[in-house]
């Protein structure tokens, strides 16, 4: 076991050094001249050589990607082409809100898909069974852009139930649960549109894998024990069906993420969605980069984290 925990501890540091040097190169490589939007194409040309020194992009690639990299390992992940305050104190601010949008959507969607996928194995080719299985399609097929959007009209701008943006209330100055219980009722929209294809998805391989383990031999010995259906599937076969869920929400973070984005610029979610998107507009290559090694960092811990999680519901894995 402690072998397997060093072997893939091992693996992190690499995997980010990767991440990072492609990411570089293929932002750098990208089409456009980010000193060319600032100066809004009326920029002479001892400004343009003066900004291009500043930033170092009149240096080799390889120059910019190595003092890049040590910079990196600095902490420091730059300044903004933009607004020249540091890329740092631009995404900690909106880190908090995004974490918070996108564990709360997995978590969410991670209790009802397996609850709605236990349901379904429990009556499978029945009518519960096949209305999970419309609705979890239908679901998936729709795109989350329309979902929100849909969702968005619907419940806060004609029934009202919901606020239509932000994660506060306009002038609201309480703390503590009263500020609490306001950043909740303004969390439920935008968390429930990124948990609806998520806890589909979810449904259908937690049903798919319950099914698959009805006719093993230690489902069948339950059963002779005069187990009912619902304890056999839930105390036998759902854990078994977990091992390809904890597989999926560990490989969906990176999903997700894009999701909330989407869903963060639609609902006024004070996120990193709006950064992304001003940031892209304006080609600010340092903002950009360090969203991108941020994400890519925390889909490979997270991964780390499945692995082990995995371990855990398999003890096969130990052995390997």
């Amino acid at each position: 076991m402690t072998k397997y925990v060093l072997r893939r501890l091992t693996q992190v540091a690499p995997t980010i050094v990767g991440i990072i040097c492609a990411s570089f190169i293929l932002v750098r490589l990208a089409p456009g001249d980010p000193i060319d939007v600032l100066a809004s194409g009326n920029g002479d040309e001892a400004y343009y050589e003066f900004m291009r020194t500043k930033y170092q992009l009149d240096e080799p690639l390889v120059t910019q990607l190595w003092a890049y990299f040590s910079n990196v390992l600095r902490g420091d992940f730059g300044t903004s082409y933009l607004t020249g305050e540091p890329v740092v104190h631009m995404i900690i601010p909106r880190i908090g809100s995004t974490v918070l949008l996108t564990l709360s959507s997995i978590f969410v969607s991670t209790i009802i898909g397996v609850m709605c996928g236990l349901l379904a194995a429990w009556r499978v080719d029945q009518t519960v069974d096949r209305v999970v299985l419309r609705l979890s399609t239908l679901a998936i097929a729709a795109p989350s852009f329309w979902i929100a959007q849909m969702m968005l009209l619907l419940f806060a701008l004609r029934l009202g139930i919901f606020p239509s943006d932000g994660r506060n209330s306009p002038g609201f100055s309480g703390s503590g649960m009263a500020r609490t219980i306001d950043t909740i009722w303004h969390l439920i929209l935008p968390m429930t549109v990124l948990a609806i294809q998520e806890s589909s998805t979810i449904a259908r391989l937690t049903r798919i894998g319950i099914v698959d383990l009805l006719d093993e031999d230690h489902i069948r010995l339950a059963r002779a024990k005069g187990l009912s259906d619902l304890q056999v599937i839930s105390r036998h076969a759902l854990r078994g069906s977990l091992r390809s869920v904890v597989t999926v929400i560990g490989g969906r973070v990176g999903h997700v993420f894009s999701g909330a984005v989407v869903v963060e610029l639609i609902f006024g979610w004070p996120g990193l969605g709006q950064l992304v998107l001003s940031s892209s507009q304006a080609q600010d290559t340092p903002v950009l980069m360090g969203v991108l090694i941020l994400v890519a960092a925390a889909v490979v811990v997270t991964n780390l984290a499945t692995d082990l999680t995995y371990m855990v519901i398999d003890p096969r894995v130990r052995l390997r």
